[in-house]
This record gives C-alpha cells, sequence and structure tokens, in this order.
C-alpha cells in the first residue's frame, strides 16, 4: 500500500500561481506514472495531469500551459506548479500513485 501526503493549496486570486507537491511512501517500489486529479463540486474527478517515470508528461487540455507536473524520483514526489489559475480551476485536487489517493487539498480560485 502506498501512502500519499499532499501540501499546498490554498485561496488565491485569479491570474496567481500555486504549488502543490506530494510525496509517497510505505511500498513504493517500481512507482511509474503518478498524477494529480480534481473534482469540482457537482462534476466527475478528472485527469489534470500525469508523469512517468521517464518524464512523459500528460496535461489536460484545460490547463495546458499554465500548469506543470514535475516528480523527483529519489524522493518520491510529484508536483504541479499551477500559474494564471482562473476560478474554473477551483477544485479539491487530488493525488494519485498506483491504485492510492491523497486525501485531497482545496484550491480556490476567486475572482
Amino acid at each position: 500500500q502506498v501512502q500519499l501526503e499532499e501540501s499546498g493549496g490554498g485561496l488565491v486570486q485569479a491570474g496567481k500561481s500555486l504549488r502543490l507537491s506530494c510525496k509517497a511512501s510505505g511500498r513504493i517500489s517500481n512507482i511509474n506514472t503518478m498524477g494529480w486529479f480534481r473534482q469540482a463540486p457537482g462534476k466527475q474527478r478528472e485527469l489534470v495531469a500525469s508523469i512517468t517515470g521517464s518524464g512523459i508528461t500528460n496535461v489536460a487540455h484545460s490547463v495546458k500551459g499554465r500548469f506543470t507536473i514535475s516528480r523527483d524520483n529519489a524522493k518520491n514526489t510529484v508536483s504541479m506548479q499551477m500559474n494564471s489559475l482562473k476560478p474554473e480551476d477551483t477544485a479539491v485536487y487530488y493525488c494519485k500513485v498506483h491504485s492510492s489517493w491523497g486525501q485531497g487539498t482545496q484550491v480556490t480560485v476567486s475572482s
């Protein structure tokens, strides 16, 4: 079982930036893809960005050019820099590794 500890998030104005981080611990051998999902009220959880062990990224069209995902394999962490935030980015953001989910961190963007 993989445990995930998220940090970052908060309340910011539109146009500002936030950085989310997620550290994996536990049975973390052979971690391949790490990702960030988000779920807004009344909506389904959706993939925001993912990154493989070799650094190949997949970024949702809605955040492309604004969000950047990265990882530190030595520290078993995945981070996501979120720039030019918009009110529609407001959601709970979840880290996912294998079948394990983080507890979620709230991101609220005010207009």
